[in-house]
């Protein structure tokens, strides 16, 4: 035992010879044993470790970097080293190492954080990639699922689909998405009207905590449990695995996309639209996407809207519902196509009839972009005149995206205090903006995102107020950020209330309890209130 724990040494200095961690050798050599003796030796940390000097480093940092803002940036830093633990115990031995010497952490799941919070940071760091822990477990009998966090919701569909083809889950559209992610932010998908949130829909969880205990609901108890299932939980701790809750769907749904151009009527169909989405019957989600096009008859620029629909039921109850509540959009049976609820999972993420199943297992994305994103909560109708200020501004861009989804529904019957999701009863859909550019440099991002910024000062009079509500899975760090190490209260509110409402409070108070000394951090992470100090009796 003791040649293997001095093997074990021996390994993990050569694999960190070359990376700078602390300011002495003797702090870095204690971080070394650290983590030898923490280690199991079924599964030593010493073989998930990689550090600038190893030839798979880059392929492994940029594997599920989505944002190459941020691969190209000169003002941020890479990780000094980036683990890739296979086995919970890895996690913990981690955890409990590099807290002890003060080694900064981030974790990433799927990568898709829209600020690169996962992979980036302006302070020396290392990454936990979770991309080896994600097993899947579906439970049909139960109806539940146990999920690790480094799974994406594309393999969790799959998953699902390999063992019943009535039950899914209600949460994102995107494959690629890692849940850990996903599910502590909230998570909305087709489905948020009949089933709530994925963050609705969780039932336990596995989280590494900051002394490297591996806690369930039980014994973390209701109040962290609470917070993981909407406030973010890098903020607490190192989720392990999610249990899910499945729910049911139709053995038919039927789905259509009605797309209409300025010149077609977009402008009004939108304006209907905000009258009767959120009001429809709940097993019908309509998306609309607003978008850059080109005129069908005169190839200029202009704009368009997509209506994108899932129906769970078939065209022949679909089609009488339409007709009562949007007749406007002129819905017709030839629109409407008729799947299995995991078919409409491929159609909503953009693949072909001819793509198989297997696709939703692929992590990787067909392409990364340079983009900037926002968000935005809408409780009243936005009016005619102020549509047509986006349709001008969107003429100013390349390729600028506005995604309206529509709520009510399950998701009015929620408490806004129930998650730490507040966004319920009162907001009619969520916006989110897009913005992609091809161009590389400061300069070409500084252009685009200033475009961004102004379109959503544009915005301000027409959507939520007091705060100007966003969303936390839709990351935009113009919204305030947090100083490096802890940061007070009232600065981290700036940009908490926006994301949490009231509930940011509680996040702060369940955050001090469990992590008073703040070493789960990012630029915008639950701050801890400071410990007071007792006074001393005259």
């Amino acid at each position: 035992m003791r040649t293997s724990s001095s093997a074990m040494i021996s390994l993990l200095y050569i694999l960190l010879f070359s990376v700078s961690l602390a300011t002495s050798n003797t702090v870095h050599e204690n971080f070394l044993h650290c983590l030898s003796l923490h280690s199991s030796p079924s599964a030593p940390v010493s073989t998930v470790i990689y550090t600038p000097t190893n030839s798979s480093y880059e392929s492994i940092f940029e594997s599920s970097a989505r944002n190459l803002r941020f691969l190209s940036s000169s003002t941020t830093k890479q990780p000094k080293l980036i683990f890739t633990p296979s086995h919970e115990s890895q996690i913990q031995a981690i955890v409990i190492c590099s807290r002890k010497h003060d080694i900064h952490i981030r974790i990433r799941s799927g990568g898709h954080d829209y600020e690169g919070l996962s992979y980036v940071s302006d302070v020396s760091f290392a990454i936990v990639d979770l991309v080896n822990i994600r097993s899947i477990s579906v439970d049909t009998q139960d109806e539940s699922a146990w999920v690790q966090a480094g799974a994406t919701i594309g393999e969790v569909y799959y998953r699902i689909a390999e063992k019943s083809m009535t039950l899914g889950f209600p949460a994102g559209i995107c494959p690629t998405v890692g849940v850990g992610g996903l599910f502590s932010g909230g998570g909305y998908g087709n489905m948020v009207r009949k089933y709530g949130l994925a963050g609705d829909n969780i039932i336990d969880a596995h989280l590494v905590d900051v002394n490297g205990r591996i806690l369930n609901r039980e014994s973390m108890g209701e109040d962290l449990f609470w917070a993981i299932t909407g406030g973010g939980a890098a903020s607490f701790g190192v989720v392990v695995s999610w249990k899910i809750k499945l729910v049911h769907v139709p053995s038919t749904v039927t789905v259509f996309t009605i797309a209409k151009t300025l010149e077609q009527g977009a402008t009004e169909l939108v304006h209907r639209w905000q009258f009767v989405a959120d009001e429809i019957h709940e097993d019908l989600f309509i998306r609309a996407v607003l978008e850059v096009a080109n005129a069908s008859s005169t190839g200029e620029k202009t704009g368009r809207a997509s209506f994108i629909s899932l129906f769970l039921g078939n065209t022949d109850k679909l089609l009488p519902l339409m007709e009562k509540s949007f007749p406007e959009l002129g819905l017709e049976r030839t629109d409407c196509i008729e799947m299995s609820w995991i078919e409409s999972v491929l159609y909503f993420g953009g693949f072909s009839n001819e793509e198989s199943m297997d696709v939703l297992l692929n992590r990787s994305s067909p392409s990364k972009n340079f983009f900037k994103a926002k968000s935005d909560f809408v409780k009243e109708p936005i009016s005619k005149i102020g549509l047509e200020g986006i349709w001008k501004r969107f003429l100013e861009e390349e390729t600028p995206i506005m995604r309206l989804s529509p709520y009510g529904g399950r998701m009015n019957e929620i408490s806004e205090s129930e998650t730490p999701f507040p966004h319920r009863l009162g907001n009619k859909y969520i916006i989110q903006y897009m913005l992609i550019w091809e161009e590389e440099g400061i300069e070409a991002s500084e252009r685009h995102i200033g475009w961004m910024r102004r379109l959503y000062s544009y915005m301000a009079p027409y959507v939520s107020k007091s705060p100007r509500a966003a969303y936390l899975n839709y990351r935009d760090l113009d919204l305030g950020t947090n100083n490096n190490g802890n940061t007070s209260y009232l600065q981290a509110s700036i940009w908490g209330t926006k994301y949490f409402k009231n509930n940011f409070n509680r996040l702060v108070h369940v955050k001090t309890k469990v992590d008073p000394g703040n070493f789960f951090r990012n630029e915008q992470s639950i701050p801890s209130l400071p410990l007071r100090r007792k006074k001393k009796r005259e």
